[in-house]
């Protein structure tokens, strides 16, 4: 079907929706790939161990295990972030072409990379985190926590920070683009790539927390990772005067405390 003339699109209007898919679908190559790891390593891990998860079965840590396992990481946090960051990188996507088009494609590109920094720089932080959880014996060889009180404890704090004013000012932050970009807009590329770094940092003060659910419930059972994921992209599309922080943090505060009681 061929647009009427007061329909048809100016070429200004075709290139924002031409490179949006482009972005689009940029955004969804990154995060299919590293689901494409994750997902057949998630189910080795439950299974014979032979195959992707392969590596894991190994009784000391060295640097090749520490490689591997902060790759792991950062492939899930990429795949599990990168959805929802989609808002507001699109937004960026036509504020950008509108200050300098021929630019606006690196642009995009910078800001993604850096908001990836800043969830590269928490996979270091959760692969230390695993590390001191597996030489305690908090963690299991299958990356569960052994006993149901610890399990309980970061669950209610999680919950206890789905509560906080914190909470609601960076998840504030995610659910606006709009108002994100006015407030900490800066030209150029490196100014694109320092607001991906700036929205990475909002995002990770968002979600932080809730990564604990991954230690809670298992680092790598998949049904964890994908509710989880599901969870924040949702959480992130809400109305920003939604107050379903507060009803989770309630729920995960409930719950946590119900296993830490053994119930």
């Amino acid at each position: 079907m061929v647009d009427s003339p007061a329909t048809q699109r100016t070429p200004v209007e075709r290139a924002v929706v031409s490179e949006r898919w482009l972005a689009l679908g940029a955004l969804g190559l990154v995060a299919a790939a590293c689901w494409a790891w994750i997902v057949p390593m998630a189910n080795d891990m439950y299974g014979d161990m032979t195959g992707a998860s392969a590596w894991m079965m190994t009784a000391s840590w060295d640097g090749t295990h520490l490689a591997l396992l902060f790759a792991m990481w950062t492939a899930m946090m990429a795949g599990m972030m990168l959805p929802s960051a989609a808002p507001t990188l699109l937004v960026y996507g036509m504020v950008a072409r509108r200050d300098d088009a021929a630019a606006a494609p690196l642009r995009i590109h910078l800001f993604a990379g850096g908001y990836l920094v800043m969830w590269t720089a928490f996979s270091a932080v959760a692969t230390a985190v695993q590390w001191a959880f597996t030489s305690t014996g908090v963690l299991s060889p299958m990356m569960e926590i052994q006993a149901p009180a610890v399990a309980g404890a970061l669950l209610v704090v999680a919950g206890l920070y789905q509560l906080t004013p914190l909470k609601r000012a960076c998840l504030s932050a995610c659910q606006s683009p709009a108002a994100f970009l006015v407030k900490h807009w800066r030209a150029g590329g490196a100014g694109a790539f320092r607001l991906g770094i700036v929205h990475g940092w909002y995002c990770l003060g968002c979600c932080w927390a809730l990564m604990l659910l991954l230690f809670a419930g298992g680092v790598m059972k998949l049904t964890v990772i994908a509710g989880l994921a599901a969870f924040l992209l949702v959480e992130k599309l809400m109305p920003p005067m939604a107050q379903g922080g507060r009803l989770s943090g309630a729920l995960l505060v409930a719950f946590g405390l119900y296993m830490a009681a053994g119930l």
